[in-house]
């Protein structure tokens, strides 16, 4: 017969099976509620496991109360007390300061990547931007892939999509800016394109759209049927 001990650990879990485990291999996007506050939880109590107690308090108090409750609302539940209390109004207290101006950023349209590019508008050199993109739209990271003259050689898609297999994104936007004001795409921007649409094509990673802009405009390849 195994101990006791596992109505209150994971100890017998197998190990890719274990919150912190799974969150390490795949990020938190892929764990439940459950698992993510039962790593915040770290144990159970007698007779219960973590994941368990987890369980019964999303239950108790819901997913859209639980960032709002308070110290004293909290410490009397069973299993909690007053440290795990404290535990779980800190890590929601945290996120909503950092949360507190973040604006989601959604790209609808070519034009959304040009007013999100200002920056780049008057650079003299070619600055190759990826928007990595979740199922929504939403803008997971951003990254400059190079910067200098590009052709099909120098923006390798394993620089493209290594980041986008590591933050599980479902698609992207590419983008880079013609210093010579002429947003027309070159023979070079064109074959990187087709490869990298192949590319993402194997990873299921689909390639939106590849916007050229300028310091007055822009062109997507999308609308003008190249991708």
């Amino acid at each position: 017969m195994r101990p006791t001990k596992q109505n209150y650990t994971l100890k017998y879990l197998p190990k890719p099976d274990l919150p912190r485990e799974k969150l390490i291999k795949y990020g938190p996007n892929k764990l439940s509620s459950e698992e993510l506050l039962a790593i915040v939880l770290r144990t159970g109590q007698k007779g219960q496991n973590v994941l368990s107690l987890a369980k019964n308090v999303l239950k108790k108090f819901g997913e859209k109360n639980l960032p709002y409750l308070t110290f004293n609302e909290l410490k009397n539940f069973p299993g909690i007390g007053p440290v795990k209390a404290c535990e779980i109004v800190a890590c929601f207290e945290l996120g909503k300061r950092f949360l507190k101006d973040k604006k989601t950023c959604l790209y609808l349209t070519p034009k959304d990547v040009f007013d999100r590019l200002i920056e780049y508008r008057d650079k003299k050199k070619e600055h190759f931007v990826i928007f990595y993109l979740d199922s929504r739209n939403q803008e997971i990271k951003r990254e400059i892939i190079s910067v200098g003259s590009l052709n099909a050689n120098l923006v390798h898609p394993r620089e493209v999509f290594e980041p986008a297999v590591r933050n599980l994104v479902a698609q992207i936007i590419l983008a880079h800016n013609h210093p010579s004001g002429d947003p027309e795409p070159s023979e070079d921007d064109l074959e990187m394109t087709k490869r990298l649409v192949e590319s993402g094509k194997i990873l299921g990673i689909e390639v939106v759209d590849h916007i050229i802009i300028t310091k007055t405009g822009f062109m997507s390849f999308k609308e003008k049927g190249l991708i």
